[in-house]
């Protein structure tokens, strides 16, 4: 009996996100699920696409995202993800998550690029993962539990200290109820001021919360700059002593002085690897985005605005042409700026190229939805490393880019079933242009969709056609580390 297929993507080149080379066939989809993949002759389907001469891959995952907010507003606030082939991205990065937290005033940055007071409605992670339930994201969501978050929480935001004994355990307790309701492990930011007081011993005995349940530890480490080694050191030992995995989120080594040091950072990240289970991720910019924090400001890094509230208008300028306009140095006018966020060109382009070519890097994007003028990484870091670093520096090849966006991020973060096209995967599906994908955000007009990106399926649901937007369709799911 003839099988009739919900979907037949047919002639395709296709990338199972394994690494392998491409293969030319089709895939067959029905309900949520990949069915058949290879030449499907002659059995129908409800509909029919010819890919001839196009890319067909599992949907991109972003390895490290600040979605936790954008997930719960319908597919348009997922546009900037869907439009990149985005279809399932990692929240609760760099020590923030929306849960479990709520707050009776402004959070302090940077918990504030997520929201403000009247969006952390979620005292326990449950009920996060009920409102997904109840308004499903049109992207995958696969979330971890903020220690700055919990911190605040359990110190009532006297945070410039270490946390007592008894706030520690707190705050364990709350992440492994946040593990068992479906969070998927523990992410820390301690080179923001709310978590830079916290010791290396206070976050292994939050972290001693991953061992049982098998959570995964992702940081935002401590120093990427002078102390970068110090940092990596300091991540290795949480993670060991803690029996988590680790994640180093947005791999880098900043200001003029330490470019060049990823050949250290990289060699000392493959030695560690021998004894223990550590990977990162890396966005393909020289410049990185979060709070605008006056104390770290320094006179020979550029910066750009991405947000301002007292002055709105200054969204997209440089930091030093506003401070000369006002007649005073660069710290008293980022200082007149807050709340803001900006973005530093921080980077040196070796470092990111050797970075991103390293075979234990996941791409992540890293972008802040909330910013009104955010970094082009929002909009186009998927189809850059496709177009730019693969196809037109031939940094890596198209086979490997696409792994360190799919099978190797589902691997490292435990998501079952994702990041292949294998019969009984699910159904996240982009397909692509190889010759003509390529990003067209800058940071002059960082809010573009990328070209070259055709269509992108969720669990089965067409949810982004290009050149005419997101489909409206919500089908994206909770996704629970190594559980299907």
């Amino acid at each position: 009996m003839t099988r009739r297929y919900d979907l037949a993507i047919r002639n395709a080149r296709i990338f199972d996100g394994s690494g392998a080379p491409p293969v030319t066939g089709d895939v067959g989809v029905s309900g949520d699920r990949i069915v058949a993949v290879g030449d499907l002759g002659a059995q129908a389907a409800d509909r029919e696409i010819d890919a001839k001469g196009l890319a067909i891959a599992p949907g991109f995952i972003d390895a490290h995202t600040h979605d936790d907010n954008a997930v719960l507003h319908g597919p348009d606030c997922m546009h900037c993800k869907l439009s990149q082939g985005v279809t399932s991205v990692v929240t609760g990065n760099c020590g923030i998550s929306l849960a479990p937290a709520t707050m009776n005033r402004r959070p302090p940055p940077p918990l504030d690029l997520v929201g403000l007071e009247s969006a952390w409605t979620f005292p326990t992670f449950a009920d996060y993962a009920k409102q997904l339930r109840k308004t499903p994201p049109a992207t995958n969501t696969y979330a971890l539990v903020g220690h700055m978050s919990l911190r605040v929480v359990a110190m009532d935001h006297d945070v410039q200290r270490a946390a007592t004994d008894k706030e520690a355990a707190q705050m364990q307790q709350r992440l492994e109820e946040s593990l068992d309701a479906g969070a998927s492990g523990l992410s820390s930011g301690l080179w923001y001021p709310p978590s830079r007081s916290a010791p290396t011993s206070e976050v292994i005995a939050v972290a001693e919360g991953l061992r049982s349940r098998g959570g995964l530890y992702v940081t935002h480490m401590r120093d990427e700059a002078d102390g970068v080694i110090d940092s990596i050191q300091e991540t290795l030992k949480i993670g060991r002593d803690s029996g988590s995995a680790v994640v180093i989120s947005h791999h880098k080594c900043t200001n003029p002085e330490n470019f060049g040091r990823s050949t250290e950072t990289l060699a000392l990240i493959d030695k560690a690897a021998k004894e223990q289970m550590v990977d990162f991720d890396v966005y393909p910019y020289a410049a990185s985005s979060t709070a605008l924090l006056p104390d770290r400001l320094r006179d020979d890094m550029a910066v750009q605005i991405a947000s301002s509230e007292p002055y709105p208008e200054m969204r997209g300028r440089m930091l030093a042409d506003i401070a000369k306009e006002w007649g005073t140095d660069i710290v008293t006018a980022a200082n007149r700026l807050l709340p803001a966020a900006a973005i530093y060109f921080m980077m040196n382009e070796d470092d990111v190229q050797r970075i991103i070519a390293h075979p234990r890097s996941m791409i992540g994007s890293d972008g802040i939805p909330s910013n009104d003028m955010p970094h082009p990484r929002l909009w186009g870091t998927f189809p850059r490393v496709l177009g730019h670093y693969s196809r037109d520096l031939k940094l890596l090849s198209l086979e490997q880019a696409v792994h360190k966006m799919t099978g190797l991020t589902a691997r490292v973060f435990g998501m079952v079933d994702r990041g292949a096209i294998r019969a009984g995967a699910f159904a996240d599906l982009v397909l692509f242009d190889p010759e003509t994908v390529i990003d067209t955000a800058t940071f002059n007009n960082p809010i573009q969709p990328a070209a070259g990106i055709r269509e992108v399926w969720v669990n089965g649901a067409s949810s982004y056609v290009g050149g005419k937007g997101v489909t409206g369709a919500a089908n994206g799911r909770l996704i629970t580390r190594n559980k299907a």
